[in-house]
């Protein structure tokens, strides 16, 4: 089984991913909290450097990138430095950045976490959430329409920031479905329903909770969320993320599959959604069944854990996790 994994993982390289979604800039504060502020009962961090690094729909260009990917990326950046500095670093990285359409009417979403001894202290979200102008939604489908052609599959990473317009959604499964393009999709559950007849659709368990409103408790519960998923959304296959309980992957007629998860010790989960879609996709598009590709993105899904921060893995870190199996 690994001797195939592992070709698998060879061939994603070079493997042509577009990336449709909600781009953001993640921002990091590093420092030291050794005491409390005189002015409210809250801590003062001591800063002693800062990062940035691209999120959301941009952090699953950069998980495609770090495993040898080509990658495509359509999305909506404000006006603004923090747009500009986005598309800057994106560029310089290899990314094709022609499908991001700039909107005056709306900031670049940017998330900045303030960080003290490796532990998250606090985060400030700097966004807008409403949906798609109809000038903006237009010049994302004619990007669409140029791009998907060119790629081996499509990612839709949604962070719910506006670019889940339904007008965009329903064009990009239309495009991908005469072009022959498989469509994998990481929903937020209030726009899940959009993405019906999709390849793959990949949700943790408060999300499939919240679409199905069961509580998944135990395999009998998992199942019940999981006929209802593939029911209503028609997916040519579904997966389940259950953090330290593994995935479960399950097909067109609800027949279900465990993947155990890797026991690791877990830093941060930030992101983690992004590197199991990137794994998936890459993997997909390198010839793995869904079983195989599941089983590489639970991998990749237990060495992002491991660090702190949004962060992206690489093939040999997924190689060495499937070395512990």
């Amino acid at each position: 089984m690994n001797e195939r994994l592992n070709k698998i993982l060879e061939s994603m390289a070079g493997r042509r991913i577009l990336v449709v979604g909600d781009v953001m800039m993640d921002e990091y504060v590093w420092g030291n909290a050794r005491r409390i502020s005189p002015e409210a009962p809250v801590m003062v961090v001591e800063v002693e450097r800062e990062s940035y690094t691209p999120g959301g729909a941009a952090n699953v260009v950069n998980n495609i990138q770090a495993l040898g990917g080509i990658s495509s990326v359509v999305g909506v950046v404000g006006e603004d430095e923090v747009g500009r500095k986005l598309m800057k670093h994106l560029s310089e990285a290899g990314v094709d950045v022609s499908g991001i359409v700039t909107d005056a009417t709306r900031p670049t979403t940017r998330k900045t976490r303030i960080i003290a001894h490796s532990q998250q202290v606090v985060r400030v979200d700097r966004e807008n959430r409403k949906t798609l102008t109809n000038r903006a939604a237009s010049k994302l489908i004619s990007r669409l329409e140029e791009l998907i052609a060119l790629a081996d599959a499509v990612v839709f990473s949604d962070y719910d920031k506006g670019v889940a317009r339904r007008q965009v959604t329903q064009s990009l499964l239309d495009i991908a479905a005469k072009h022959g393009k498989k469509v994998i999709v990481n929903p937020k559950p209030r726009n899940v329903r959009q993405f019906k007849s999709a390849s793959v659709i990949s949700l943790n368990q408060s999300e499939a909770e919240a679409v199905t409103g069961v509580t998944i408790s135990d395999g009998k519960s998992l199942q019940r969320a999981a006929k209802k998923l593939v029911t209503s959304l028609q997916p040519e296959c579904l997966l389940i993320t259950c953090g330290p309980n593994g995935m479960s992957l399950f097909n067109s007629n609800g027949d279900m599959e465990t993947i155990p998860a890797h026991l690791v010790e877990v830093y941060d989960v930030a992101g983690a959604g992004d590197t199991v879609v990137s794994v998936l996709a890459l993997a997909l598009a390198a010839g793995a069944t869904p079983h195989e590709a599941a089983v590489l993105a639970n991998c990749a899904g237990g060495a992002v854990v491991r660090k702190v921060g949004v962060a992206a893995v690489t093939r040999e870190e997924i190689a060495s996790m499937m070395d512990q199996e």
